[in-house]
């Protein structure tokens, strides 16, 4: 599977105005609710802040992959975000964090969600792909930016 398959365009927050990992958690959350109003908007924010609690999901290289798991969900579910400013995340690296892929998996699955946290890995570990998805000019350039790569 892949990522632009189960990330939804309108799942893309093209300008992230959070400032620290609290705000960025909320407003990425806000995002996937708008896509999936069936989700509770505070469950999923629990599920993430217990899993940054565990360890920052700040990889380093501007990038954060805030992820947990949830009951009820039928499917993965995923949303990305570009901060222009960056975020403080804790990332490993001491820098502040300016792309995200929020994920979202059902409580019962494991292999999909670690393939899927793998091939965001992968995909943005290539310079030259987080350099575009940071100059894209809108959510929909992003978009193209993730279906090029993966073509």
């Amino acid at each position: 599977m892949k990522i632009s398959e189960l990330l939804d365009p309108k799942a893309i927050v093209a300008d992230l105005q959070a400032k620290d990992k609290p705000k960025a958690l909320i407003e990425l959350t806000d995002s996937l609710i708008s896509c999936e109003p069936s989700l509770n908007r505070d469950d999923v924010i629990t599920v993430l802040q217990e899993r940054e609690r565990l360890g920052s999901t700040g990889i380093g290289d501007g990038v954060a992959i805030p992820h947990g798991k949830l009951a009820g969900i039928p499917e993965l579910k995923l949303v990305f975000g570009r901060s222009h400013s960056g975020v403080d995340f804790d990332s490993m690296d001491g820098q502040p964090a300016y792309l995200f892929f929020l994920l979202i998996a059902p409580e019962e699955s494991v292999g999909i969600h670690l393939k899927t946290l793998a091939r965001i890995s992968k995909l943005l570990k290539d310079a030259a792909v987080r350099k575009k998805l940071l100059e894209a000019s809108d959510q929909k350039a992003i978009y193209q930016v993730i279906l090029d790569e993966e073509g």
